[in-house]
């Protein structure tokens, strides 16, 4: 109970911050603010010089409305003004809009998206860099081969450049394997007894023998993200889960050959990454979880520890820089999908303010007169913020109309939340995040939320529709991008007209 007031009382004064904060405005602060905006946007000045490197972030799910509540939720985590907050990548100068369907549905998942921002061409459902003649589970390898797509981190590698790939996902998921690996189907992510199927090889063996000998160019310099089990045989121990095994049946343990192919170093824990020197070691692996690292909120708490995402970036870049060509780097906040998808908004906004704190780390290091640095989003999700809520109601709260002392109540006579999504697991309280699944589907108006406190990280919000999770959604999503040919984004644009921008960037 007193927990709970105490949440309370916090909620009461972050009401009446938001309040005293719009009183405090005028018609005069909002004419200094255009024309302050306006002053900045006149001194823009199109790059059109060539880009040594490039860095492409990608938000897995960041739809728009992810991005507004994520904002607003970083402000008032710092106890500002949530509203006129800006994310980091918000304050890049140029903006377009991507269209994210694929060749075969009108809403895609990750495997057809980032295939399209990697490679310049649109495909199939589950397809990994191949053409959209190849559906999913195609198991002719030859057919495979033949209609295999070229993805800008090949090209980079051709051109002698450094490349890396970080993801807080598995580096074999979906968005960070479509950069280095060419399959019909996004699950074949190692080799077990029985899949993938003969003659086909499985995406996280082609993080190594699509490179080097055999392969384009001299490997990637940086590995980094969660996923160890589908790169160690079944017969090896986990490193720090000790009493478990890795997943692959064909005895192969791909983190010893990346070192000895690559001449790599390897960290699986935050300790090892720390003492890695930069400076002195040519690439990197880092592995630093069985399957996803944890989401931002619960990483604190990991037994192993995890570096963050703008860590882990931070490091990419000190590595990848020593190449004087350049070099391309992907990094995926591939958990905000994966918050959505449980229907926990908490954990997805913290994940995307975790990509905003990566993008700023990456800006501080880079100069943007050589170096392209872009912002997007795979797809986005059925997540909405509705309601009428006062300036500066919790954007997890209740919503809580302008000069209301108590939540508007529905019809039904209960109190709702500003944020709640359109299909899903639905209402739950006091599940970490991805625990929800193993509870029954609860969707709908199932309770009066008028003593749950909806900002605490383990609250679900309500859902309309049941489902075993919440899905992603076709709406379009944000590109923002800032430094050379940063200016060719503009307007509302086919998802595969980013890899065309930075191939046009890089001289290609």
């Amino acid at each position: 109970m007193k927990l709970f007031i105490l949440k309370a009382s916090a909620l009461a004064v972050m009401l009446a911050l938001g309040s005293q904060a719009a009183m405090a405005e005028d018609a005069a602060d909002w004419t200094a603010d255009g024309q302050a905006a306006l002053a900045k946007a006149k001194q823009l000045f199109p790059n059109a010089k060539r880009a040594k490197n490039v860095i492409l972030f990608v938000g897995d799910g960041m739809g728009v409305s992810t991005v507004t509540a994520a904002r607003i939720f970083e402000g008032q985590m710092k106890g500002i003004d949530g509203e006129k907050n800006l994310l980091a990548f918000e304050k890049l100068p140029y903006l377009a809009m991507s269209k994210t369907y694929s060749a075969n549905q009108q809403t895609s998942d990750s495997a057809p998206t980032m295939t399209a921002m990697v490679t310049g061409v649109k495909t199939n459902d589950g397809v990994l860099s191949a053409d959209q003649t190849i559906f999913n589970g195609e198991s002719d390898n030859a057919l495979i081969q033949a209609n295999k797509l070229t993805t800008i981190l090949e090209l980079a590698e051709i051109k002698g450049l450094s490349t890396g790939v970080v993801s807080t996902a598995r580096i074999t998921h979906a968005t960070p394997a479509a950069t280095y690996a060419h399959t019909s189907t996004r699950d074949w992510e190692t080799k077990t007894a029985t899949l993938p199927p003969a003659g086909v090889k499985d995406i996280a063996a082609q993080a190594i023998d699509n490179f080097g000998a055999g392969g384009v160019g001299d490997g990637m310099e940086v590995f980094l993200g969660g996923g160890r089990t589908k790169f160690l045989p079944n017969t090896v121990n986990d490193p720090e889960d000790i009493t478990r095994f890795g997943e692959r049946t064909d005895g192969r343990n791909l983190v010893t050959e990346f070192q000895t192919k690559f001449d790599a170093d390897f960290v699986w824990n935050k300790a090892q990454f720390d003492n890695f020197n930069a400076a002195g070691t040519k690439r990197l692996i880092g592995l630093f979880e069985r399957s996803h690292m944890e989401f931002e909120h619960d990483r604190p708490a990991d037994a192993g520890k995890e570096p963050s995402l703008a860590e882990m970036t931070d490091k990419a870049i000190d590595v990848l820089k020593k190449n004087p060509k350049g070099y391309f780097l992907m990094v995926e906040a591939g958990r905000i999908d994966h918050g959505h998808h449980a229907g926990n908004a908490y954990r997805a906004f913290s994940d995307t303010v975790a990509l905003s704190d990566a993008v700023k780390k990456a800006l501080e290091k880079v100069d943007l007169k050589d170096t392209l640095v872009i912002v997007t989003a795979d797809h986005s999700h059925v997540m909405t913020l509705a309601g009428y809520p006062a300036r500066g109601n919790p954007i997890l709260g209740k919503v809580t109309e302008p000069g209301a002392t108590a939540p508007t109540l529905a019809e039904d006579g209960k109190p709702y939340t500003t944020v709640s999504y359109a299909n899903g697991k639905g209402y739950h309280v006091g599940s970490a995040g991805e625990a929800v699944y193993a509870l029954p589907t609860a969707a709908g108006r199932v309770a009066d939320m008028a003593a749950v406190d909806t900002t605490d990280p383990n609250f679900h919000q309500e859902a309309l529709v049941p489902g075993s999770a919440e899905t992603h959604a076709a709406e379009d999503v944000q590109i923002f991008a800032g430094g050379p040919k940063a200016y060719l984004f503009h307007g509302v644009q086919e998802q595969s007209y980013i890899f065309h921008v930075m191939k046009d960037a890089f001289g290609f």
